[in-house]
């Protein structure tokens, strides 16, 4: 054996290449999942999307559920009666959306006290005659064929207006005072004129956004349970007082052997749920568009849902609600403006509160109380509000800093340029007031430490300064004197040259 081939023996034998491990398919998916919502204008599309979906779904189910109610041979109307004035709705928040989205929200900020002022005077008009009685409920405008409930403004108003006085108020809003007054008494107003109608979803509602404003402005907790404690003992004795509720509320506690009188809408809704299973029947094909199912097209929307759609129906429309309520806190916590923080946080709230109460008291977890599920339901006032809501969040979306330096450096984007829309402003924090500053810093002022020696530095700083501020002094009047002198000289001088003297 040559010297070369024992060489070649000693060599140890050459490693294979290591192969690359594939990543997998849902690590890839995170990973261009996190890299799309990194990007600026990212909140602003999923608010389109979501709106979008959720609006189609409710043209869609809204067809199924009115085609056999809306036929009607002695009044002449069609299938597509109750279909034809949901599409004019959605046309119409389709205008509100795009309003929602190009005004400035600074404009909607300084509008806000009026429209709450506009708004408590219609809940007072809609107790006189002015009004129209509803299912029970004289919280209705008609004009014509269509209706206007102005509750549904008075929750937004109340959002835009609370966020505006809580902003003012954001250095004494420690103290009680300036906590409660004035946007607890209004919102208090509010519930006595709702439930004069007497409307008990609206004021349900109403009071989700005051919690969802104290909340977002930084009320202490302890409030919570005191306004929850006095909330539940409203409701309690709204409750005793008036029949129709204590049977409601009766039959949720007791659903069995109610099952045609209070309870028959919840039991049905729930036979609903159960007859759609896994996938559902189809559109169009349940049982609750015949009649089964009172007012089906309305509150009870999330049951027709569960029957044609089945349980993947139901699961959609669940993450499509989660959806709204992640991107909306996104939107809240991604802004600097703290008046965009506090209205983009309560509109969330709200919305995801009452799609949670209306599948809450379908599925049977909450008692009957006659709210709409956002962007679902058969239009009307609801429908509108609710994509102003949604308009005003898309705005707010814009706001965000990394979104307005993009906009105002590469341009509006294929939406904003085809949707018209102007370019944010920056932030810029508002002048302080010397009350509220003066207020703020006392109370932000800490308490006096115990006295301790100064340093070196400081002790020699305290036994100059005494000796400068009188230098100073010195050479101010020594100044002063000089000019006095000067200017009578000048005063003499001339006056000799007059022959005054």
């Amino acid at each position: 054996m040559t010297a070369v081939e024992q060489a070649k023996k000693r060599q140890p034998p050459p490693k294979r290449p290591r192969r690359e491990r594939k990543e997998s398919g849902f690590v890839v998916f995170r990973t261009a999942l996190t890299a799309w919502l990194s990007r600026p204008l990212a909140s602003f599309h999923l608010v389109l999307a979501l709106t979008g979906v959720l609006t189609v779904i409710g043209i869609v189910m809204v067809l199924s559920a009115s085609s056999v109610g809306s036929y009607d041979p002695k009044t002449g109307s069609g299938v597509y009666a109750l279909f034809t004035k949901h599409l004019v709705f959605v046309a119409l928040g389709g205008v509100v959306f795009w309003v929602g989205m190009r005004v400035k929200l600074e404009r909607i900020r300084r509008m806000s006290a009026t429209a709450t002022v506009v708004c408590l005077g219609l809940l007072v008009l809609v107790l006189t005659p002015l009004g129209s009685t509803v299912n029970g409920s004289q919280g209705w405008f008609r004009i014509g064929d269509f209706t206007f409930q102005p509750v549904e403004a008075a929750k937004v108003a109340l959002a835009f207006w609370g966020a505006h006085i809580l902003v003012i108020k954001y250095n004494v809003i420690h103290q009680w005072r300036h906590l409660l007054v004035p946007v607890v008494p209004i919102a208090l107003l509010m519930f006595a004129l709702v439930m004069l109608q007497p409307d008990l979803g609206g004021t349900v509602t109403l009071a989700v956004v005051l919690l969802a404003l104290l909340w977002f402005a930084g009320a202490p907790k302890r409030l919570f349970g005191v306004i929850l404690a006095g909330g539940l003992a409203g409701v309690l004795v709204l409750a005793l007082i008036a029949p129709y509720r204590l049977a409601r509320v009766m039959s949720f506690l007791s659903p069995d052997p109610d099952t045609s009188a209070a309870g028959f809408q919840a039991n049905q809704a729930k036979l609903a749920l159960a007859d759609g299973g896994f996938l559902g029947k189809g559109l169009g094909q349940g049982a609750s568009n015949w009649g089964y199912l009172p007012n089906v097209q309305n509150d009870f929307i999330f049951a027709l849902i569960g029957e044609e759609l089945g349980l993947v129906g139901c699961v959609v429309v669940l993450a499509l609600f989660g959806g709204v309520a992640v991107v909306g806190l996104r939107i809240a916590t991604r802004n600097i403006d703290p008046w965009i923080r506090i209205v983009s946080g309560t509109l969330t709230v709200f919305l995801v509160a009452q799609a949670g109460i209306n599948i809450g008291y379908v599925v049977g977890l909450l008692p009957v109380t006659g709210v709409t599920l956002p962007l679902i339901s058969y239009g009307g006032t609801s429908l509108v509000i609710t994509m102003l809501i949604m308009g005003v969040l898309a705005n707010a979306a814009r706001h965000e800093p990394e979104a307005v330096a993009a906009l105002r450096t590469q341009g509006p984007g294929k939406f904003g340029r085809l949707l018209r829309l102007p370019a944010p402003d920056p932030y810029r924090p508002p002048a302080t007031r010397k009350g509220a500053a003066r207020a703020g810093a006392k109370a932000a002022r800490p308490a006096p430490r115990a006295a301790r020696p100064a340093p070196a530095q400081e002790r020699r700083k305290s036994v100059r300064e005494p000796v400068r501020r009188s230098a100073a002094r010195t050479s101010t009047a020594t100044s002063r004197a000089a000019a006095r002198t000067t200017a009578s000289r000048g005063t003499r001088s001339t006056a000799n040259r007059r022959g005054h003297w």
